[in-house]
């Protein structure tokens, strides 16, 4: 029998709604899911909500299970947590991570879910999708035992990267941003806190730093922080916008590199050994550190989402991850 749900959508730039949704019954190889938590990218989710994704990126911006099109209608997320009500036995009853939009119950292949560890919360689960991307930065950036680290932007994945680079041996990281606020973030981390006005003394001593702020003046920080011969690895995602650089400054005479990281493919450095589940598996299991617990910063329900959304894309709630409950429908 079919399942009756409710999904959110983006009907047009600035505004959403919550919509009826007849989910089919499941085949063979699919699970039904029935959603738990979800939780809100501040970065990418709330540009797709104000209608800034270039038209040239249409294509490469979808994600998993969308259902519409940029600018919209358009149904988009993908940080969901459920359980397995319908599908093979071991999946039953299990709690599970899905890049699915916001959606009370769907039906996805059973290779769109992973198990979430049972030691595990479910709430925590939601930043599966970040730590992944958190995971794929550190392969492409390499970070060494001793190195001194900068973290520009102390959003969702500025975090989570600040997290796993606590864990090398010697790597001495700060989490830099605007807002004094994320300094009560940062402590629990294990990272040091730096607004960019503190950090004066700091500029060209810097064995890497990683840009997830989406501005220009955070990318140009991290440029200024750079040693000779480093590397700014940029996370960032700028939408429609413009970003402008001083590069006459030390960028050519000390050889500073840019480099790009982006989760939709495997880092190079680790494509030939981890397939996209197995990098969203080890994700979760990184997940059982109750320091990422710091990131969640409110919680609403599914009804509230329509009037929540333009508080967070315009900055008037501030988040870090602010997540989405379901309340059970039987």
């Amino acid at each position: 029998m079919s399942t009756e749900a409710r999904a959110f959508w983006v009907v047009e730039p600035g505004r959403g709604e919550i919509r009826p949704v007849t989910v089919p019954p499941p085949g063979s190889g699919d699970v039904l899911v029935r959603a738990l938590h979800s939780g809100v990218s501040r970065g990418t989710e709330t540009l797709v909500f104000r209608g800034k994704v270039p038209e040239g990126q249409y294509a490469v911006m979808r994600a998993p299970h969308q259902e519409g099109n940029f600018p919209g209608p358009v149904k988009y997320g993908y940080l969901g947590v459920g359980v397995v009500e319908e599908g093979p036995t071991d999946l039953v009853g299990r709690t599970v991570f899905c890049l699915h939009p916001h959606q009370t119950a769907y039906v996805v292949p059973v290779g769109s879910v992973v198990v979430v560890p049972e030691d595990v919360p479910a709430r925590r689960a939601v930043l599966a999708g970040t730590v992944e991307t958190a995971v794929n930065a550190l392969w492409d950036a390499a970070p060494r035992v001793g190195d001194r680290v900068a973290v520009v932007g102390a959003g969702m994945v500025g975090c989570c990267v600040a997290r796993l680079l606590a864990g090398i041996p010697g790597c001495r990281v700060t989490l830099v941003d605007v807002d004094p606020s994320r300094e009560a973030v940062a402590g629990p981390l294990g990272v040091g806190f730096a607004r960019p006005t503190d950090l004066a003394d700091a500029r060209g001593d810097h064995d890497l730093v990683v840009h997830t702020s989406a501005t220009g003046a955070g990318l140009q920080l991290s440029l200024d922080l750079l040693a000779p011969e480093a590397t700014v690895l940029d996370l960032s995602w700028y939408g429609d916008g413009r970003v402008e650089l001083s590069l006459g400054g030390s960028f050519h005479s000390s050889r500073l590199r840019i480099r790009a990281s982006q989760v939709g493919s495997v880092a190079a450095a680790r494509r030939s050994r981890y397939t996209y589940a197995e990098r969203l598996a080890l994700a979760l299991d990184l997940l059982r550190d109750p320091a990422f617990d710091a990131l969640l910063t409110g919680d609403s329900p599914f009804d509230e989402l329509p009037a929540l959304m333009p508080r967070l894309a315009d900055g008037s709630l501030q988040a870090v991850c602010h997540t989405i409950s379901y309340r059970p429908t039987h």
